[in-house]
This record gives C-alpha cells, sequence and structure tokens, in this order.
C-alpha cells in the first residue's frame, strides 16, 4: 500500500513542492510567536536607568545575629541587594533548616560539598559549585525530603606546606628542617586555625544551606580513623603494597606529586625557559643526537633524546628485532662514553619504531615510564641518577656528583663532543613538557620505593556500576572518559615526602647494630603496618622471633586524595556504626567540575564500593568550567579572573587594577591583565548581589557546555529582582484588605484571571522537570518568564483597571489570584534566589498554619483543574493584537501620549468572540482611546492605518491628524508591492510541470497560504485608498 511512509519514492519536483510549503508554514509560525513574544515584551523604556538616578538612602539592617528580620516597615522604594541579603542566613540556621535530621522517617536526600582546600579563597568555581548545590537542597527540602548537605575542608597537603613553609622563612628566617616535623605540624595547625575559616564564611555569603553542625576538617580526628581504618584494611587485603617504581617528582617539593598535580605544556618550537632554583634559562623542544661505539668495534649507535642529562642513567640501546641495520649487533654491548657502563644492544618490537629517527633507542628504565616497562621485560640494570633536590648522585661518577640537572644537561653535550661522539641538534615540534602546577619545576620521572594502591579490581566494579546502572553520570557524555581512565587504570601511587597530612602507618623493622635510619636500599619484607607504634613493634617481635628489633615509622604522608577518597563516609562516622552513617549513606548526589571526575569521583566509587560495599552515591553530576564572556580561561595574568565577592558587592575599575598590582604577577603580565581589565569591565564591576549570581550561574548551566560569564548579565538578573521588588511593592498595595483563602472557581473567573493560573501551572511542571533533569536552564527559563513576561508585563498592567474599581468581585478575585500566584512563583524561584524570594514572601498575607520560612514551605505542585488551554489560546490572540498595535505606534512615530482610537475586525466569529473578550485588555495594554471590535462586513472609519493580524484579523488605527500621509501611502504600496510579489512566487510553483504530484496535504497548505496572502493585499489596497482618500480630504 501507499500508506505514510510506503509507497513510491517522491519526485524532485514533489520534494521541492513540499520544501517550499513546508518552508512558508514554518515562516508563518515563526512570525505568529515573533508576534506573540514581542507583545509579552515591555515597550522600550528607560525604567532601569531611572533607578541609578533615584539616589535613596539605605539604612543598615539592624537584625540582631540569629534573630528574624522584622517586617514591620514599609518596602523601600528599590531593590538592594546588601540590605535584603543581610540576616537571613544565621535565622535559617539557628532556626535548624540547615540540619540533616538523623531520626527522620522522611526520604534522605544527602550532597557532601566537595571540600576546599583549607588554604583556599572563594572563586568562580566554587560559587558555581555551591549555587548549583543550594539550589539542589532547598528544592529537595520542599519536596519533603531530610536533606544534609555537609561542608567540611581539605588539608590540602601540599599546598598548605608550602605557604606554611614560606611563612616561617618569612617571619622566622627558618626553614621546617629546622624547626622539627611536631613543632612545624603545631604551626600549620595554628595557621589553619587562622585562616580555614575564610572559605567557609564566604560561602556564607552565598546563601549555602550547609549543615555547619557537621562540619568536618580531613585532619580532625573523626576522619582520621577512618583513614588509618582504609590503609589497615586495604593492606590485610594485599591491595595496598610496597613497591619501587616510577614516579613524578618534584624536585623543589622533594616529593612525589599525582598526575592530576603536573601540567602539561607543548612546545611547537626550541624554547629557553626559566625555571625555579636555576638562574639561567634551560633549553627545550629540542632532539640531542649522539653516537655510542659498539664494543670491540669502531662502529657507533646514533641515538637522539629530549633530555641529555638523563644519559648518565642508560643501561641499554634498543633496536627493533626486523631492522637490517641492526641485525649484526643483536647480542652485543654498546659502552657508555662517561660512566663506562656495558650496555646490552636488546631488541624490542613494541617499543622502538625502525623508522623514526635512526631506529636506535637509548634506555634509562629508572627515568623514564616507558624505559621502566622495558627495564622489566628484559632484566635490565635500574640506575638512579637524582637526589631529591634535582642535583646528580653518585651513580653518575665524580665529575657529575652534587651537579644540577641542568648544568649537567650542557656538560654531557660538552663531554660528548669532546669524545667526538656528539651529532648536533634538531627542533622536537609537538613535544610536551611536564611541569608542577605547585613550582612551576620540570617534573622528572623517578624510581623510588613507595606506597601503591592495586586499583585493577576496584576499577573494574565501578565500571560495571554504571554500566548496569547503580551510578548514573550526568551528563552522559562523561561516561566515555569514565571508562577510558578506568579501564586503562595504573596503580596508584599514595606516598607523599611532606609533613603535612595523614601519616602512613609502616613501620620498618630495624635489627640490634643497625643504624636507626630507612636505609636506601630498604628491604621490602622488613614493613609491619600497625594502628600505633606499639602494636607495630608487637607485630615486629613476632615476626622476627629470637631477634631485637626496632620499629620506625614510615616519614611519608598519604596522598591527600586518599582521605578525600573517604569523604562520603568518614564524615559520617565510619569505621564506627553511628547514625549518621545508617540514615545518610550511600549518599543521593555528588556534584563537582568535570575536571576531577578521575582523581577524586573515581576513587571516592572505588573506595566506598571497596570498604563499604556498595556505590557511595547514586547520581554524579559533572558542571562545566567557568569561563570569561570570552570563552577564554580565567587566568591573572589576562586579567579576567572574576571574584565573586566582587560581583556581589561591585568593585571599581581602579581597585581590580590595584589588586593587580598587590599580586604576584610578573610586572610585564601586569599591564596586559589590566588592558584585560579595561576592556572587560570599563567601568568596574556593578553591584549585583548574592541571589542574581546564583540565578546567573544556575541559569548558564545547561548540561556538558562550558560558561561563559558576562557580567552584564548577572546584572540584568539583578535587575529581574528589582523588577520583582517593584511588582511586589505595586502588588501589596492592591492586597492590603486580603486575606488568604481558597482560590474562586474557574467559572466566576475573567479569562486573564485563569490564564495566569494556567500559566503557573505550566511554569512549575517545567521549573520542576528541570530541576529533576539538572536543566537548571529550563527551569530558570520558566520561572523568568512567568515573573517578567507573563506577570509583570501582561498581568499586572491589565489588572490595573480591575483594582481601580475597588470592592467589586472582579477585585476581589484578581486578588486571589495574584497573591496565589506570587505566594506560588515565590516558592519556586526560592531555590536560585533564596534571600529576595524569603523577604518578599515574608511580607505578603499569610495563611493559618503557615512555616515559618519559605525555606520549609513546599514546594509547588501542579494542580490541573487550573490548566486551561482556552483562556491562554484568547491571551495569545490578545497578545498578537497588541504586538500588532505597538508595531503600528513605532512605525508611525505615534507618541506614548496619544491615544488613537482602534478597530479590531476579525474574519470569522472565532476571532470576534476572541477580541470581544479581550477589548478592555488590548485597550489597555495598546494605550488606546478605545477599541472596537468588528467584523470583515462592518464599515471602520476611513483614514485609518491598517494592518493584519496573521491571516484572523486585521487592526485599523485612526490617524486623522496623527501623521505624515505621504509617507503612510508609501509605506503601503511597498508593502503591497512585497504582498503581491509572494503570490506570484507561490502561484509560478502551482503552475510549475511538478504541481500534480505534490501531496494534498501540501497542497492545501501552500493554496491556503496564497489565499491568505490574498486577502493581505486586499487588506491593503483598501487601507491605501483610505489613505489617499484622507489625504485628498485636506
Amino acid at each position: 500500500g501507499e500508506g505514510e511512509g510506503g509507497g513510491k519514492k517522491p519526485t524532485k519536483g514533489e520534494l521541492k513542492a513540499a520544501a517550499y510549503a513546508a518552508k512558508m508554514e514554518a515562516k508563518a509560525k515563526k512570525e505568529a510567536e515573533a508576534a506573540a513574544k514581542k507583545a509579552a515584551e515591555p515597550p522600550k523604556e528607560k525604567k532601569e536607568k531611572k533607578e541609578k538616578k533615584v539616589v535613596e538612602e539605605v539604612v543598615a539592617d539592624a537584625t540582631p545575629p540569629g534573630e528574624k528580620k522584622s517586617m514591620a516597615g514599609p518596602m523601600a522604594n528599590s531593590y538592594n541587594p546588601m540590605n535584603v541579603e543581610a540576616a537571613w542566613d544565621l535565622w535559617w540556621d539557628k532556626s535548624g533548616y540547615y540540619r540533616g535530621d538523623e531520626n527522620s522517617t522522611k526520604p534522605p536526600y544527602v550532597i557532601m560539598l566537595p571540600p576546599p582546600n583549607v588554604t583556599g579563597t572563594l572563586h568562580i568555581g566554587h560559587a558555581l559549585t555551591s549555587s548549583v548545590q543550594d539550589t539542589i537542597a532547598r528544592w529537595r527540602r520542599m519536596k519533603g525530603f531530610n536533606v544534609l548537605w555537609l561542608p567540611g575542608t581539605d588539608h590540602a597537603g601540599i599546598a598548605t606546606q608550602v605557604v606554611v613553609e614560606k611563612k616561617i622563612k618569612k617571619d622566622l628566617g627558618i626553614t621546617r628542617h629546622d624547626m622539627g616535623r611536631e613543632k612545624f605540624i603545631e604551626q600549620v595547625w595554628l595557621w589553619k586555625e587562622q585562616y580555614a575559616s575564610t572559605i567557609l564564611t564566604q560561602l556564607r555569603r552565598l546563601g549555602s544551606s550547609l549543615d555547619w553542625s557537621r562540619e568536618a576538617f580531613t585532619m580532625d580526628a573523626k576522619l582520621s580513623k577512618a583513614v588509618l581504618e582504609s590503609f589497615l584494611r586495604l593492606h590485610r587485603e594485599k591491595l595496598i603494597y610496597r613497591a619501587q617504581r616510577l614516579v613524578n617528582w618534584d624536585s623543589q617539593l622533594k616529593s612525589a606529586v599525582s598526575d592530576l598535580e603536573v601540567d602539561y605544556i607543548t612546545l611547537e618550537q626550541p624554547e629557553k625557559l626559566s625555571l625555579p632554583g636555576w638562574d639561567k634559562k634551560v633549553d627545550f623542544g629540542l632532539f640531542w643526537e649522539w653516537a655510542y661505539k659498539v664494543e670491540d668495534s669502531d662502529d657507533e649507535l646514533v641515538i637522539a633524546t629530549t633530555r641529555p642529562e638523563t644519559m648518565l642513567g642508560d643501561t641499554a640501546v634498543a633496536v627493533h628485532p626486523e631492522d637490517e641495520r641492526y641485525k649484526k649487533y643483536h647480542g652485543k654491548f654498546c659502552i657508555h662514553p662517561i660512566t663506562k657502563r656495558r650496555m646490552p644492544i636488546i631488541q624490542d618490537a613494541d617499543l622502538v619504531d625502525m623508522d623514526f629517527g635512526t631506529g636506535a633507542v637509548k634506555i634509562t628504565p629508572a627515568h623514564d615510564p616507558n624505559d621502566f616497562v622495558t627495564g622489566q621485560k628484559h632484566k635490565l640494570e635500574f640506575v638512579n641518577i637524582l637526589n631529591d633536590d634535582g642535583t646528580l648522585n653518585a651513580s653518575c661518577g665524580d665529575r657529575y656528583n652534587g651537579m644540577n640537572r641542568w648544568s649537567a644537561r650542557y656538560e654531557v653535550i660538552k663531554d660528548l663532543k669532546e669524545a667526538g661522539l656528539y651529532k648536533g641538534q634538531r627542533p622536537n615540534p609537538g613535544m610536551r613538557l611536564g611541569l608542577s602546577s605547585r613550582t612551576k619545576d620540570v617534573i622528572e620521572p623517578v624510581l623510588k620505593p613507595q606506597w601503591w594502591v592495586d586499583c585493577k579490581q576496584m576499577a573494574a566494579d565501578a565500571c560495571e556500576a554504571v554500566n548496569d546502572g547503580r551510578l548514573r553520570i550526568i551528563p552522559a557524555t562523561q561516561k566515555r572518559k569514565w571508562f577510558d581512565w578506568l579501564e586503562n587504570i595504573r596503580d596508584w601511587c599514595i606516598s607523599r615526602q611532606l609533613w603535612w597530612g595523614h601519616r602512613i602507618p609502616a613501620y620498618y623493622c630495624i635489627f640490634e647494630g643497625e643504624e636507626k635510619v630507612i636505609p636506601k636500599g630498604e628491604d621490602m619484607d622488613r614493613w609491619v603496618v600497625a594502628k600505633t607504634q606499639e602494636e607495630a613493634q608487637e607485630m615486629a617481635s613476632a615476626k622476627y622471633p629470637g631477634k631485637v628489633v626496632t620499629t620506625l615509622q614510615d616519614d611519608d604522608v598519604l596522598d591527600t586524595w586518599f582521605s578525600s577518597g573517604l569523604f562520603p563516609f568518614s564524615t559520617l562516622g565510619w569505621p564506627d556504626e553511628t547514625k549518621d552513617l545508617g540514615a545518610f549513606y550511600p549518599n543521593s548526589l555528588l556534584e563537582t567540575g568535570h575536571d576531577i571526575l578521575f582523581f577524586w569521583v573515581a576513587r571516592m566509587v572505588m573506595m566506598g564500593m571497596k570498604l563499604m560495599g556498595q556505590v557511595p552515591f547514586s547520581d554524579v553530576f559533572l558542571h562545566a568550567m567557568v569561563r570569561d564572556a570570552h570563552g577564554r580561561k580565567m587566568s591573572k595574568s589576562l586579567g579576567n579572573v572574576i571574584d565573586p565577592i566582587d560581583v556581589i558587592e561591585g568593585i571599581s575599575l581602579e581597585k581590580l587594577q590595584s589588586r593587580l598590582e598587590q599580586g604576584n604577577l610578573d610586572p610585564k603580565e601586569v599591564q596586559k591583565a589590566k588592558d584585560g581589565q579595561k576592556r572587560d569591565f570599563p567601568q568596574g564591576i556593578p553591584e549585583c548581589g548574592t541571589d542574581a549570581l546564583r540565578f546567573a550561574l544556575c541559569a548558564y548551566t545547561s548540561q556538558g557546555r562550558d560558561i561563559n560569564l558576562n557580567v552584564l548579565r548577572v546584572e540584568g538578573y539583578r535587575h529581574f529582582a528589582n523588577k520583582l521588588w517593584n511588582a511586589t511593592k505595586f502588588a501589596l498595595s492592591h492586597l492590603q484588605s486580603y486575606s488568604p483563602g481558597p482560590l474562586p472557581p474557574p467559572s466566576s473567573l475573567s479569562t486573564h484571571d485563569r490564564w495566569l493560573l494556567h500559566k503557573l501551572q505550566v511554569t512549575i511542571s517545567d521549573a520542576d522537570a528541570g530541576m529533576a533533569d539538572f536543566d537548571f536552564a529550563k527551569a530558570t527559563t520558566a520561572i523568568y518568564a512567568f515573573f517578567l513576561y507573563d506577570v509583570c508585563d501582561v498581568y499586572l498592567e491589565v489588572s490595573k483597571p480591575v483594582f481601580d474599581s475597588k470592592g467589586t468581585p472582579a477585585a476581589a478575585s484578581s486578588q486571589a489570584v495574584l497573591h496565589h500566584c506570587l505566594e506560588g512563583g515565590f516558592r519556586l524561584l526560592h531555590p536560585f534566589m533564596p534571600f529576595v524570594t524569603e523577604e518578599l514572601w515574608q511580607r505578603l498575607a499569610r495563611s493559618e498554619g503557615d512555616p515559618d520560612s519559605i525555606m520549609v514551605a513546599d514546594y509547588p505542585k501542579a494542580d490541573a483543574s487550573r490548566s486551561d488551554p482556552e483562556a491562554e489560546t484568547l491571551i495569545k490572540q490578545m497578545q498578537e493584537v497588541v504586538s500588532v498595535c505597538r508595531s503600528m505606534r513605532d512605525s508611525y512615530g505615534i507618541k506614548p501620549n496619544l491615544r488613537p482610537v482602534m478597530y479590531v475586525r476579525c474574519r470569522d466569529d472565532k476571532g470576534l468572540s476572541a477580541a470581544k473578550d479581550q477589548s478592555n485588555n488590548i485597550q489597555t495594554l495598546a494605550k488606546a482611546e478605545a477599541v472596537r471590535v468588528v467584523g470583515m462586513g462592518d464599515e471602520v472609519e476611513k483614514g485609518c492605518g491598517m494592518r493584519p493580524v496573521g491571516d484572523w484579523a486585521e487592526v485599523h488605527m485612526v490617524l486623522r491628524g496623527l501623521l505624515d500621509l505621504d509617507a503612510e501611502i508609501a509605506k503601503i504600496n511597498k508593502s503591497i508591492e512585497s504582498k503581491t510579489k509572494e503570490v506570484a512566487k507561490i502561484q509560478d510553483q502551482m503552475d510549475g510541470p511538478s504541481w500534480a504530484k505534490v501531496p494534498d496535504n501540501v497542497k492545501a497548505a501552500t493554496t491556503a497560504k496564497k489565499e491568505s496572502a490574498e486577502v493581505e493585499v486586499e487588506a491593503l489596497k483598501k487601507a491605501l485608498a483610505s489613505f489617499e482618500e484622507l489625504k485628498a480630504q485636506g
């Protein structure tokens, strides 16, 4: 058969005709939508600028801390964020609204705040995290959940130790080694007590409804107990083990660092770089080439490297087994020209590409990840050439022992030249260089005995949890990265050569007569892992019966991510069986930036599943990165870093620039940064307030997209808050006598009352669905449009005449509808804008039994009985008419104080009924003297301007004495010409040879479009005749 989707393939002509008809249909729909949108937009006026000109004296809020703010006084004339945001946070907290109740029978909803570094201050990324999480927490509370949103800070081992080391060097002129471990750790704790609260205080500024009674710190006793227990358990299961492997070594910190703390730069051409601890610039981005002589021969193998100094640790040369050039050297040796080491010539098809370079590769197993694997495979010698401070050690011979590695780079070349082995250098475009994110020093792969976590099975379990749906990653596009990383996971080095952190509970056994230090060539079997020194001593004595043995604890501490990985349950009291653990584990949501998906999120999942037997949370929501308005990454040198507090409070350009001078930027970078600031913030940053910043950050949050933050958009939401303020102030002036009660039945309400209630139901559904899907842009768009376009721009305007008729049933009905929609709208908006909604909600009349705060009020539920598509259609038609009326006023240049008479002439009874129903509203919004609704057979006054309203009506505006007739006649002639061309174009299509093959539905749509255009042409001709007649009348 030839039903839908079956039958013959349409011809090109049919497709072309169908495409044209579809295009015409889409255009008509777009024009109608644009007309409706235009009607919903306020006429262009400069209200907001007025706000700046009227300077109102702002009286600082005097509410005692923790007390409820009084609403007894009159509302200020305009919205002032600082005043509105004062006092509410401390009252909410004191009232217990932030606290998760471990005894509650409500369903739990648990979020852990990603613990910011104890050294930190609030940046825009924290502001985004906090805004999104607090919005979710508030929404869930209002939906009836027992919410625990738990705050904490991370001890941030490396970052904190570096800060305190600099401080004691500056204040006391000594190093941590001069001070000793115990005294130094005391200094860190003192520093922590002084500065740790900074970031948490700043989070309060953002309205973060965190359960401050459960505030955690990764080094406090409860969390330290969990760290100790997890290490012991994983070690018992042989998942933590001691091994000598390559680590990322930072010679300035004298510590291993995680992959996360390595920043990679790409060098497209050779460059000289300045490096910490070295006063000369060092060459990078080059290949250096030299020859190794084959033993007992004058033959040589030429190799190339980007790190000449590492040749002192070379222990082999590799070639491809099938490379004909080198087959004669299989089984032979090269002689190292400096150390005189015999280096086997090995064959390795995995490592060597015979078509790259010379096809011969130097092997440094102790200082290169690929060479390390090759060294294990071929049982090569591993020679570590570096001391912890980046100088060379005794393995390099007397000449190089103690020499800085960068000096050695050039000395090696010098020695090779003298030996006649050096072949030259060439560029290495695209070279990647790893730098420490902490010190900017070049990271060295170094062989060290460290503690490692075997991640293979835990990673497989974490993959399975995502595959079977126990763990949902949002947006789903991040799942591929999850699998890519976990399926190729390497074991995790958890040793850090620091003093600040959780000291590793491992003890080395030292026999009588041995020096009481852990030797460099340690015996891996001599380690015992225990809770205490006493327990370690007992274990050592039992392990080596009959020997006199003492134990010495490992100096190293655990990687910070190890304790962070336990956060979802260590904060709840694990390993103890606490009430909190029973009530709040597993958590519900982990929300964070996608940049720490592996380093933190994956480790929490692995540790939670291993130690707790279940995933630590069911949802992972990964927000995007915040960039500047131009899409650039924020950096101090570009001058585009935005401090959230500056957006909340406002700051002048002068103050922004003075901060740059006080910072630690290179003087050359300061000017560049200043230029960037001047370009982006020529007037500084305006005071926007917390609510506007939160709303903007959530409105920007579309899944998977980076956020290009434009401060002007944030300021736009401050104006939105001002609009809410003014609308509420106006509404309250008409609600003074109103006592909340049940809404009147729909049958007793006007169309616009029913319409607003209908729009509220649509907004509730959209906002709730957006929140449930983590689609915050959908929720904010719906709520913003409801308040701005529906309440402010339409309902309040059309209700003014109704409210003026005090005491009438219509006025009473509109009071009930307005109160209901403002109160419900504020509850919808509260999770995004907590402060202004609380302040305005408190000013509305209350019903008996209402909660004390909007924060603990119920989130609105859509009421199907108030859904009213008919009212929506009528108001939409009214808006179309109003849009045309406003457009006519604009194009005719009619001044705002003039109120012309208007006719709405309708083409059918349905349109006639709609226009009559809405004639008063049209008159109000179009600023008309009168609106007369007539049928097509009825006459209108002569000398009217005319515009069609879609294909269902015409607006005729009486223009006698209001405009330049010659100019109007020219405009109508132009419109007639345009519409006549449109009709001719459609007629050509219909006269074409392929028209007969066009599907019937497309034919009908095209014919209707042509007829509609013809009707418009006739109407325009009538209008032209009317103008010409008006002109002739003089």
